[in-house]
C-alpha cells in the first residue's frame, strides 16, 4: 500500500516481544460448513487467505502464509483498523485526555453546523450516530467510497470541487438518517472522526499517539503502514497494514482483558464494557439490518462482540482477529476475497474459526 499511496507509519521496536511457538497441524481439523463437512485444509485454500496464524494459551500453534506473503510482510486490514481507535480511546479516557460522553464538536468546532452537531464520542464508538452515511461495498458511488477517494482509492470519484481532506470530507456530511443512539448503523466515516477527535483532544498526531499508548507497548516486530490524506492524518477507518503476527499480539491484549508482556495497556474495564455491552446496545443492534445477520451479537467500542467473552475485529475482502477468551484462543486472518462481503466465504471461515476455537 505505501508504494501506491500516501501513508504515514508506526515504527517497529528496538525490542520486539516473539510469541512462543508450539507447532501443531491443524489442517485435517473438520468443522460443519454451510454446505457439508470442511476441513481446515479446505476452508484456506478456499477463502483466497494469505495469512492464518492460530494462537493457543499465548503460543503460536500453527502459521502459514500462501500467495507469496511472508511473515515479514504487511497486509492491508481494512476496518480491523478501527479496533485499534477503540482500545486508544479507552486509554485516554483513562488518562483523562478525553471524556467519552462529550460530543465530538467540543474537539472538532468544525462539526457545528454539520449532521455530526449532536454526536457523542460514545455514539461514534458504537456506530449510533445521526449521521446519513451510505456503506454499501458494491455500490461504486456509496459514501463509502467518496470518503476513500480522498486518500486516492478511487481516482475516478475525484473531481475540482472534491474534498482534499478527511476533516474537509466528514464537515460537508450535513444530512441525518436517524436520532442519536436510535439503531445500530455501520459507517467508516465515524471511525475517522474518532480518530481526528483523538489528535485534537491530546494536540498531538494520532499516529503519535497509536505508536506510544498501543504498538509500542506491544513490542511489535514489523513497522505499520496507514494510508493517509495530504495533511498525513491516517485513513483509521480502514487504511492501516500490519503485518499477521503484530496483529496476533493486539488480539492477545484483547484476550488478556488488555493486558500484554505483564503491562496492562488498556484499561481492564474498557474490555469489560465492550464485552458485555448493554440492554440498550444490544437492542439497537438487534433491531439493525446486522442484527438479522448476526443474532446475539453486539457491537461496541468499535468491536464486534458474539457472546460475553468473543471478540471479533473485522475488515472487508476477508480480514480477522478472532478472540476468545473462554478457550484462550486467538485467531488472525488476512485474505484477499474477490468481493468485499461474500456470505460463503465469511460463513464458512467464521464456521470454520470458531469451532477450531473450541475444539483445540
Amino acid at each position: 500500500m505505501s508504494s501506491l499511496f500516501r501513508t504515514v507509519k508506526l515504527s517497529k521496536s528496538h525490542d520486539p516481544y516473539i510469541i512462543p511457538q508450539n507447532l501443531t497441524n491443524l489442517e485435517s481439523f473438520e468443522f460443519d460448513g454451510l454446505e457439508g463437512k470442511v476441513t481446515i485444509r479446505e476452508m484456506l485454500d478456499s477463502s483466497y487467505t494469505d495469512a492464518f496464524v492460530v494462537l493457543k494459551d499465548n503460543n503460536i500453534i500453527f502459521e502459514e502464509y500462501q500467495n507469496e506473503m511472508r511473515e515479514d510482510d504487511l497486509h492491508l486490514m481494512n476496518s480491523v483498523s478501527k479496533s485499534f481507535v477503540g482500545m486508544l480511546i479507552g486509554i485516554l479516557e483513562e488518562k483523562q485526555k478525553l471524556n467519552s460522553k462529550d460530543k465530538l464538536k467540543k474537539y472538532i468546532p468544525e462539526l457545528q453546523d454539520s449532521a455530526f452537531r449532536e454526536t457523542s464520542i460514545q455514539h461514534a464508538l458504537d456506530m449510533t450516530a445521526a449521521v446519513k452515511f451510505s456503506e454499501n461495498y458494491l455500490d461504486p458511488s456509496s459514501d463509502f467510497w467518496y470518503e476513500a477517494a480522498v486518500v486516492n482509492w478511487r481516482q475516478d470519484l475525484r473531481e475540482e470541487n472534491s474534498p482534499k481532506t478527511l476533516l474537509e470530507f466528514m464537515a460537508n456530511l450535513k444530512e441525518t438518517s436517524q436520532k442519536e443512539f436510535e439503531i445500530f448503523d455501520y459507517r467508516t466515516v465515524l471511525t475517522n472522526i474518532l480518530a481526528l477527535t483523538v489528535e485534537r483532544s491530546c494536540e498531538t498526531k494520532f499516529q503519535n499517539l497509536l505508536q506510544t499508548y498501543i504498538w509500542d507497548k506491544l513490542k511489535a516486530e514489523y513497522e505499520s503502514h496507514i494510508v493517509s490524506d495530504e495533511t498525513d492524518f491516517p485513513y483509521m477507518g480502514a487504511g492501516m497494514n500490519a503485518s499477521a503476527r503484530d496483529l496476533a499480539k493486539f488480539g492477545l491484549m484483547l484476550m488478556n482483558n488488555g493486558t500484554f508482556n505483564n503491562e496492562q495497556i488498556v484499561p481492564k474495564n474498557w474490555i469489560k464494557s465492550t464485552l458485555e455491552g448493554s440492554i440498550e446496545h444490544k437492542d439497537i443492534f438487534s433491531r439493525s439490518e446486522y442484527g438479522l445477520r448476526l443474532p446475539g451479537f453486539h457491537y461496541k467500542n468499535q468491536i464486534w462482540v458474539g457472546n460475553p467473552e468473543t471478540m471479533i475485529c473485522i475488515g472487508i475482502y476477508g480480514q480477522a482477529i478472532y478472540v476468545d477468551q473462554k478457550n484462550k484462543v486467538v485467531i488472525v486472518k488476512l485474505s484477499s476475497h474477490p468481493e468485499p462481503d461474500n456470505a460463503l466465504l465469511l460463513g464458512n471461515t467464521f464456521l470454520g474459526i470458531a469451532a477450531l476455537s473450541e475444539n483445540i
